[in-house]
Parts: structure tokens; sequence; C-alpha cells
């Protein structure tokens, strides 16, 4: 990903921070031979055994995903497979209106993390079986109500024989937070107000990252 230096994270907390939020990411790796790239949007977390420190690049971060395992993508990947998963933060189009000023272009301020890494296909039902439980408790922890799923056990079982776990190995990531920080700061402070004043959850978290740069 092309990243220009005044776009890039202040602090690698800011990658977690927008992968956590987002964990819905779009992985994409080699298909077969003649059909080029292939593409699944899938949830990813990390895995909640990692107690380290992530690395300003997060290499060595280890991630947990999965798919079904009807989908192609499934078989065209092999332990060892390099893949790019896109995490997507917020984002939100800027109309020259709310600049102020003359002459002036319209842009789209947005933020997303690029994740490379190496997979580790996940083969065993009681391994995959632990990536799904694990993949629940982080989202219901973040996003749900603490839904307890001890009584849906036996049921994730049955499915468990369809779904394509697997790990992920950092190698590197980058981030992108394009937030208006090229222009001046009362034009950045409209944007931030236009934002603010849409009523719309997307807008809102744009214009909250933009007031953690300022």
């Amino acid at each position: 990903m092309f990243v220009p230096n005044h776009y890039r994270e202040p602090d690698v907390s800011w990658m977690v921070d927008l992968m956590r939020g987002n964990p819905l990411a779009l992985m994409a790796s080699n298909g077969t031979l003649g059909d080029g790239p292939i593409a699944t949007h899938l949830p990813v977390i990390t895995d909640p055994r990692w107690e380290g420190l992530p690395a300003a690049d997060l290499s060595g971060m280890p991630l947990l995903g999965h798919m079904n395992r009807a989908n192609p993508h499934w078989a065209a990947l092999d332990t060892g497979s390099m893949i790019l998963l896109t995490f997507t933060g917020p984002h939100a189009y800027v109309s020259p209106t709310v600049y102020g000023i003359t002459p002036a272009a319209p842009t789209w301020n947005f933020t997303a993390v690029h994740v490379h890494g190496e997979v580790e296909k996940v083969e065993s039902t009681e391994e995959t079986l632990g990536v799904v439980q694990a993949t629940v408790r982080a989202f219901e922890k973040e996003f749900g109500d603490s839904w307890d799923m001890s009584e849906s056990i036996d049921y994730f079982r049955k499915i468990v024989p369809g779904v394509g776990a697997f790990r992920v190995r950092v190698t590197k990531a980058e981030g992108m937070f394009k937030l208006s920080q090229e222009q001046r700061p009362e034009v950045r402070e409209r944007v931030v107000q236009s934002f603010a004043g849409r009523g719309c959850t997307r807008h809102a978290q744009t214009a909250d990252l933009m007031d953690r740069l300022s």
C-alpha cells in the first residue's frame, strides 16, 4: 500500500485498534493457475493466547480466521501461502463546500490497515472448534452481550466440519490514516465539525479520529 508520510499512523496502537474495531477483513491471495487473485471477506481476530507487544509493523503478531470449507478460496490456500488482509476503518467524503476556501478539491478521508502474513491451515476438528470459540468470545466481548455459548457447543460440533480455520503469522503491516493532515488547522476543524454534525456513526468515528490527531 502506498502511504505518504503525512498519512502514516501516529502509533502502532492505531493499527491494532482499527483491526479489532473492524474485524471483517478482506483476505486476498493467489488463486489457482490462470484464475488470478481470489478474495474473501471473513472475520479475523488476534490469537488470544498471544501475550506479546506489537512490533511497529505488527510482524510476529498471530491472527486467527475462518471461512466456509466449500469456498474455493479454501482449496486454493496451502500452509505457507502468503496472503493480504485488508481492514477498513472509518471513512467519509469531504466536500469542498466545507473548506471555506477557493480553489479547493474534493477528497475522501479514510483509514485502512494492510496486513501481510503466512497462513497455517488448521486441520484438526478440535483446533477448528477452538478458533470458532475464540472468535465468538472476542466478538461477544466487543460487539455483543456476552452471550454464553456453552449450551450451543454440541451445535458447533455439528457445523465445524464445514469450517476452514487458519492461523496467520504477520510478516508486516501498513496503516494509512488519511484525515486531512495536509490542511490548515482551521480547515481541518471545519471538516471535523461537518462530520460530527452528520448524525452518522461512520462520520462521527472519522471525526473522532481527526480530533485525536489534533
